[in-house]
């Protein structure tokens, strides 16, 4: 479980198309902590380390992840956000992150407001059912709150901290995101409808 409060970004260092996927090496400054085995938010994906070496770790996409996120567009300089799994005695300052994508947006554009930023995004078909007005939701790993919500997209307010550190300052109109919406919204859902 993870809580959208992103550590740091880190640079893409490889990538390696193989039969059955693909593997990335990702820098950071963690990097000695982590063990093979561990899980790490890559921008909101919740990926498995593989191995550590030289100020890098190393990642497999399967072939489902590839398809549901944008992971496997990403290209050697690249810039992603990252988290570790939150410990059982850790603070949750975000909201409950799964790391499992639901998603793929688009920004639509970017404002900057006095000190502060206006985040517009799009919104897949089928997803605005889950997402609220003063809601929580992931935009790439990031644990932001829905300002303004239309049919077919969202906004968010982005204050300096967020925007200093994640990727958000990397971002352009256009440019892929990950949406995770809130996992209460999909029991109450399930609940609901009367599902097992």
């Amino acid at each position: 479980m993870f809580t959208g409060i992103v550590e740091e970004t880190g640079t893409i260092t490889r990538r390696e198309q193989t039969d059955t996927g693909l593997r990335l090496g990702v820098e950071a400054s963690f990097t000695e902590e982590l063990e093979v085995g561990e899980s790490v938010a890559i921008s909101g994906a919740c990926l498995t380390v593989e191995a550590v070496a030289d100020g890098s770790f190393e990642l497999f996409l399967a072939t489902e992840t590839i398809e549901k996120t944008y992971l496997g567009e990403l290209a050697v300089g690249e810039v992603v956000n990252l988290e570790r799994a939150l410990p059982a005695a850790g603070r949750l300052d975000g909201h409950i992150v799964q790391g499992h994508v639901d998603g793929t947006a688009r920004v639509r554009d970017i404002e900057q407001l006095g000190d502060d930023w206006t985040f517009s995004f799009s919104l897949p078909d089928g997803m605005g059912r889950y997402v609220v007005p003063k809601g929580s939701i992931c935009v790439d790993g990031i644990s932001l709150t829905v300002a303004t919500l239309r049919e077919d997209g969202f906004d968010v307010a982005v204050i300096p901290e967020t925007y200093r550190v994640t990727s958000l300052a990397e971002k352009s109109p256009a440019d892929p995101v990950h949406l995770e919406v809130d996992i209460i919204g999909k029991y109450v859902e399930s609940l609901l409808e009367g599902h097992r």
